[in-house]
């Protein structure tokens, strides 16, 4: 007797994101074991990331190397000025070229050996701060081609501490983690980053705050009033920090700190970190002090750490945008950034995370105009449109392996069914493996060209809307059998957005094993 066909459908592919953590049988169908050059869209599908592209011409002075800092200023007439460093120079953004900046001091220019800088902007001006290297001022006020030592600022008044982290935040500069003094956090007078001995300046020594033994500070962060000190192993919070004569100790967090100084983002809601356990939130985890393993990264933290390991936790970078609602985190020697969607957290905290494989950004900067930049090799990028710079890249979405409820019995792949969102005269590759084994079959189906759209007609399996985005069902039709099934999806992108809607699986029963 002839088995019956049955129809297995996930509405929502990949809408969980990725989980290499659990036993992928176990899975909901929801997640994804591949998801490759990916976001989770606003329709809560899993689509093609965006592209860069870039905002400057080549730079003899930049040369082959990357932008590893990127900072905006915008000043209260409305002028914007993009500030950038690489290959021990610093940079302005200028009509698609970038200007190297001058020293402007009038003295000796400082000697800039490395590139890790980190940039804030405050009261009209850039701050620049790195450990073992004077801290740098950009004043357009004084001059918008040149820089200089923040001690070479007119008024400058007491010493100005060359720390490795700064925040911009209640009106003034915090700067810690210096050479010989990784305990101490000072701060500016109010509206004053070169004053650092009058007025409301001052410090916070913490060397006797810190729980269960001595730390080091990596990074700070300001929210709702308080400023968050990171350690490597713990997180110090005082509060009133809007006025640093009332400031106090509100809370102590112990065995959990920061590990890279540029994963810390605020996101207006919370604060966003890299600890040694994985990608966590301040709040939640003040919070959830009982439960230390529960982090935003939950469902790659394996993988995740693994390849944290491997990095110069110098180089980490990330970026919050509310516009895109996500949370990038970079790691360039692993060449991957792990991008979290902020948009909504899974039931047990965890975010949906996507990987992406073929940009490889060395910093970033969310600017006023809800652009994201990329500090690539010779170019400040700005993630848009659908292409690297020009050129293609592999989007890859693979489901979870699946017995389909019955183990003991071979599954007869019959049909796979396919509807997707976007995409123009590209080929969609279409696989199939049997048993976790990796050496898949696959065909190709493909992606009409698509034109002007009109609404209510359809034709050639493509029904077309007024919005101009197009809704294509693919098929293919697999051979094979096995008792565990995984397919998966790829698309070279090149020009426009590609979405994943519905997935549909015709199977039927084979054998019993």
């Amino acid at each position: 007797m002839a088995q019956q066909i049955q129809t297995y459908s996930i509405t929502a592919p990949g809408f969980f994101g990725l989980n290499t953590q659990d036993s992928s049988l176990d899975l909901a169908s929801g997640f994804a074991l591949v998801a490759n050059n990916c976001v989770i869209d606003q329709y809560g599908r899993i689509g093609a990331r965006k592209g860069w592209t870039a905002q400057n011409s080549t730079s003899s002075a930049l040369g082959s190397n990357a932008i590893t800092a990127i900072g905006e200023l915008l000043t209260d007439a409305g002028v914007k000025y993009i500030i950038a460093t690489g290959n021990g120079k610093l940079f302005k953004l200028d009509t698609g070229a970038l200007v190297e900046l001058t020293y402007g001091g009038g003295g000796t220019a400082p000697t800039i050996s490395a590139d890790n800088w980190q940039i804030v902007a405050m009261n009209e001006c850039i701050y620049l701060f790195q450990s073992g290297h004077d801290p740098l001022i950009f004043d357009p006020a004084v001059s918008t081609t040149t820089y200089r030592r923040i001690s070479e600022k007119s008024g400058y008044v007491g010493t100005v501490n060359a720390g490795n982290t700064v925040l911009a935040a209640y009106g003034r500069l915090w700067v810690a983690d210096s050479v010989g003094n990784k305990v101490t956090v000072w701060f500016s007078d109010i509206l004053a980053g070169h004053v650092w001995d009058t007025g409301t300046a001052g410090f916070l020594a913490i060397d006797q705050v810190w729980q269960n033994g001595a730390d080091n500070i990596v990074g700070l962060a300001a929210h709702n009033g308080f400023l968050f000190i990171f350690g490597k192993n713990n997180i110090l919070v005082y509060a009133n920090a809007t006025s640093p004569a009332d400031i106090t100790l509100a809370d102590s967090i112990t065995g959990i700190g920061c590990i890279a100084r540029d994963s810390i983002q605020n996101t207006g809601e919370d604060v966003i970190f890299l600890s040694s356990t994985g990608v966590r939130s301040v709040l939640r985890t003040i919070q959830e002090k009982s439960a230390p393993y529960r982090d935003l990264s939950k469902n790659v933290r394996t993988e995740l750490m693994d390849a944290i390991a491997g990095e110069n936790t110098n180089n980490i970078k990330s970026v919050y945008s509310p516009f895109h609602s996500f949370y990038l985190l970079s790691l360039p020697i692993y060449q991957q950034v792990y991008c979290f969607d902020t948009k909504a957290v899974l039931q047990d905290g965890s975010a949906r995370v996507t990987k992406w494989d073929s940009v490889k950004p060395k910093s970033f900067c969310y600017t006023s105009d809800r652009s994201v930049l990329l500090g690539e090799t010779g170019y400040i990028g700005k993630y848009d449109g659908y292409t690297d710079n020009g050129a293609s890249y592999r989007m890859q979405y693979f489901t979870n392996h699946t017995d389909f409820g019955a183990p003991s019995v071979t599954s007869i792949l019959k049909k796979l069914s396919l509807v997707v969102i976007g995409g123009s005269n590209q080929y969609v590759t279409m696989k199939w493996g049997y048993d976790f084994f990796s050496n898949y079959q696959s065909q190709s189906v493909l992606i009409p060209a698509q034109g002007n759209a009109y609404y209510g007609v359809s034709q050639y399996n493509v029904d077309k809307f007024s919005s101009g985005v197009s809704q294509v069902t693919l098929v293919a039709y697999p051979t094979g059998s096995g008792t565990v099934v995984q397919t998966g999806y790829e698309s070279d992108i090149n020009g426009s957005a590609l979405s994943i809607q519905k997935l549909e699986i015709q199977a039927k029963n084979g054998k019993i094993v």
